[in-house]
């Protein structure tokens, strides 16, 4: 399976995107994120095929979009494809907790950290709004793209 990338300038950083040959967003990193991707040597530069995502981070960045709507395609353990979908149901300009997280989609209490590992290791950052989850206490804790990334988007979002 080839592996399509193309790189975007935006006010968090240079964004890395890759996609599938269908065109389905795999992935977005920013630098120096932990668990983030690198251009491999086999992969191929395709920005025609990120036209539609480029369109709509620049108006999300603008302030004038809330809700990506992109083909996603990753690939998780059945646990973490759970986290990352009850992700994607925290509203724009919102924040929810790692156990409000654990409560959507059914796991336990005890679950909390492996929601937060789930989270931690999500591929699509931004457009899988990883930023919006917060500590029980309303602290900012940990963002795979680093604390000063999740205080931009959050502020970005009037948080």
């Amino acid at each position: 399976m080839t592996t399509y990338h193309t790189s975007l300038d935006s006010p968090v950083g240079e964004l890395l995107l890759t996609a599938d040959e269908s065109g389905a967003l795999t992935s977005l990193s920013v630098p120096g994120q932990k668990g983030g991707r690198t251009v491999g040597p086999d992969w191929r530069h395709a920005p025609e095929l990120f036209t539609e995502a480029e369109r709509q981070l620049a108006a999300y960045f603008a302030g004038e979009l809330t809700e990506f709507r992109l083909p996603l395609r990753t690939s998780g353990t059945e646990f973490r494809e759970k986290v990352w979908d009850a992700l994607d149901s925290v509203p724009y300009g919102k924040t929810t907790t790692y156990g409000e997280i654990a409560a959507r989609i059914g796991a336990s209490r005890i679950a909390v950290r492996a929601v937060g590992g789930a989270i931690g290791a999500n591929p699509l950052l931004i457009v899988r709004p990883c930023h919006r989850v917060i500590g029980a206490d309303g602290s900012l804790t940990g963002y795979a793209g680093g604390l000063a990334r999740k205080v931009q988007l959050l502020t970005l979002e009037g948080r």
